[in-house]
């Protein structure tokens, strides 16, 4: 029997994905200035939006059910993910890190045989997403989007390459991380379960993902050829006040750090206790940091906490409309699914399901990884990316439609490569 908190969860959670595309319309209304020009700029923020409607929920439940009730399923709730996002975010984003994957990105650009500019972009949109499947998805994400926004990104306009990126970005990272079992939330949500091991994801998911990858990456630089080469999109790094270089202990450190914090992801009271003692470590040698990013992980994880809220009580329709679905029309179905849903609670729904076979089990996990980059909601990391990259766009955001039809490709490509023959057909 369905409950009327499950029907006004479902109800709250089209009106959240109906508020994401309508972010743009905010934007302008917040631009114009205005008496509420405050009110309309916090509905414009994408990363609030979830965590808006899940306080609308929270008070539902407080009035329908009383504060127990409601104070008793944020308890259920299990909140690491959207934690774990944020400390990697704000130890990722700090600048010895960024400097040691800019220095490598730049090594592996110049060995490459074409030009540098070139061949550091390509780079960039391959192998910092592909890192994903040993640093985590969302340390990827923050990574590539710092990369972009301070080497790509920094200059007004350019709309149109900037879509293009960001859709090929958020492809690839979402497809990036399922090379190991423990990388990307939604195979993270079913390994164990399924009893796939990081073996099992190279070959049968890894050489798939990396294909794709790095076609689609070649794709768009292909694409945007004459503006790399010509400088309209240039490399335009912060020199205005140059800084010395830091320290390769400093880096170490920061290196350790990140190491501890992707070991430590399933457990909050650590990763949470490696933050605190992070921050006091890069208080201690300021001349070798920037602003840690803080608000934006903030936003981030709040956005997480919010779909984690309203996603919670979503079960009742979509593990039955799963349950229903051939390999095949679940592929594509958990494709489209996923730019509604965050595909972790998709693949955890569907991992629920009794009397499952192998090809039904890929087919899920396949759509869930696909659809991850067509929407900012459809994969934990997005938002991560949303939030570094939205204030390069004219209107100080990413228009969700666009993001979509710029991202729709990649991910056509990334279809046709997981619909390959494999040993479960």
């Amino acid at each position: 029997m369905v409950s009327h908190v499950e029907i006004v969860a479902t109800i709250l959670f089209a009106i959240a994905i109906i508020h994401t595309f309508s972010v743009p319309v905010f934007a302008r209304l917040a631009n114009r200035g205005g008496a509420h020009a405050g009110l309309w700029h916090m509905l414009s923020e994408v990363e609030a939006v979830f965590g808006i409607w899940a306080c609308v929920l929270f008070g539902w439940m407080w009035l329908t059910g009383g504060i127990q009730e409601a104070v008793q399923y944020l308890d259920t709730r299990n909140f690491t993910e959207p934690a774990f996002v944020f400390v990697i975010m704000v130890v990722a984003a700090s600048r010895p890190i960024i400097e040691l994957v800019r220095g490598v990105v730049d090594g592996v650009a110049r060995v490459l045989p074409v030009p540098t500019a070139l061949a550091r972009f390509f780079v960039v949109m391959t192998l910092v997403p592909l890192s994903g499947s040993l640093i985590t998805e969302p340390a990827a994400m923050t990574l590539a989007a710092l990369l972009l926004r301070d080497s790509y990104f920094s200059r007004p306009g350019q709309d149109g390459f900037k879509y293009l990126t960001v859709g090929v970005l958020f492809v690839n990272v979402s497809i990036g991380g399922v090379l190991t079992a423990y990388a990307a939330p939604p195979v993270l949500m079913v390994a164990q379960t399924f009893g796939w091991g990081t073996a099992f994801m190279a070959t049968h998911f890894g050489w798939r993902a990396a294909s794709a990858v790095v076609f689609n990456s070649l794709v768009l630089t292909l694409i945007c050829r004459p503006f790399l080469l010509s400088g309209e999109i240039g490399q335009s790094r912060d020199e205005s006040s140059p800084r010395a270089p830091c320290s390769p202990v400093v880096m170490g450190v920061h290196v350790l750090f990140l190491l501890a914090v992707v070991l430590a992801s399933h457990h909050i009271h650590i990763f949470m206790g490696l933050l605190v003692l992070f921050i006091g470590y890069t208080q201690a040698y300021k001349s070798h940091q920037s602003p840690l990013l803080l608000r934006e992980g903030l936003m981030v994880g709040f956005f997480l906490a919010g779909l984690v809220v309203l996603g919670g009580l979503q079960q009742w329709w979509l593990q039955d409309l799963l349950a229903k679905l051939s390999p095949v029309v679940l592929y594509f179905g958990a494709t489209a699914l996923t730019a509604i849903t965050d595909n972790a609670a998709l693949t955890y729904l569907g991992s629920l399901v009794d009397g499952t076979s192998e090809l039904w089990r890929y087919m899920l996990v396949a759509g869930a990884v696909t659809g991850g980059g067509l929407t900012v909601i459809a994969n934990a990391p997005n938002p991560a990316g949303f939030s570094i990259l939205k204030g390069c766009f004219s209107d100080g955001t990413i228009a969700p439609l666009k993001l979509f039809l710029a991202a729709a490709v990649p991910t056509l490509v990334a279809v046709i490569l997981f619909l390959l023959p494999n040993s479960f057909s």
